[in-house]
């Protein structure tokens, strides 16, 4: 797939790097020229100038991509980059900060397909990391959008069964698997599942419980 990530700051330089280790394509735009350098340097295709203007994303070539992410500091930038790629039939990813009023939320929600709270992640983090577990939400993406992390257990009922075999619920997918201290990958279709592997699953909230037993069992 290919994405167009606005801003190389802390959120967008590290969606970009997991998207790029996915395989996927990144088309990164940045108007700050320091920025700009580091995500040249780091391998990136990176168009420098405003995000928020139709005709430098165009350099982007948003009408051959699949999404695009506003992921700087300043929601306007934010909001005019995710209406841009709308109007080229992108899917928009619009971050804001978690202190924003809930009318300005409800603004931004009605026209994008879907709004990141990186504060929310990172405290959700830090959650799971004490608590542990075998089933940890990492965090919330939307409102109703859950990431997880599973790590399988002997004796889960998935043992030995290929990752497209097992039976989740139409509203989660299983987007990773890793096995030992491996990197977490896309799953080829015959992948095993085996005891002690780790599958990162996009899920939503109501069907949290129905996956966690069919991951791990009663």
């Amino acid at each position: 797939m290919r994405f167009v990530i606005v801003g190389y700051g802390r959120v967008g330089a590290r969606t970009a790097r997991i998207l790029k280790e996915e395989g996927h394509e990144v088309v990164l735009v940045e108007n700050v020229r320091d920025k700009v350098e580091r995500a040249q340097k780091a391998g990136f295709e990176v168009v420098e100038g405003d995000g928020s203007n139709e005709s430098v994303l165009q350099k982007a070539d948003l009408d051959s991509a699949d999404a695009i992410g506003g992921l700087t500091g300043d929601p306007n930038i934010n909001f005019a980059a995710c209406m841009i790629g709308k109007e080229h039939g992108c899917r928009s990813v619009l971050r804001i900060d978690e202190d924003y009023r809930k009318e300005i939320y409800e603004q931004y929600a009605e026209d994008v397909d879907e709004i990141i709270y990186p504060e929310r992640l990172g405290a959700a983090g830090a959650k799971t990391a004490l608590l542990g577990g075998n089933f940890n939400a990492i965090g919330e993406l939307t409102e109703r959008l859950r990431l997880s992390t599973v790590t399988i257990p002997d004796g889960s009922p998935v043992v030995g069964r290929r990752v497209n075999d097992i039976d989740l619920p139409q509203s989660a997918r299983i987007y990773a698997h890793g096995r030992g201290r491996e990197p977490m990958t896309i799953p080829l279709p015959g992948t095993q599942v085996e005891a002690g592997d780790q599958v990162a699953l996009l899920v939503e909230r109501d069907t949290v419980e129905t996956v966690r037993k069919t991951l791990l069992g009663d």
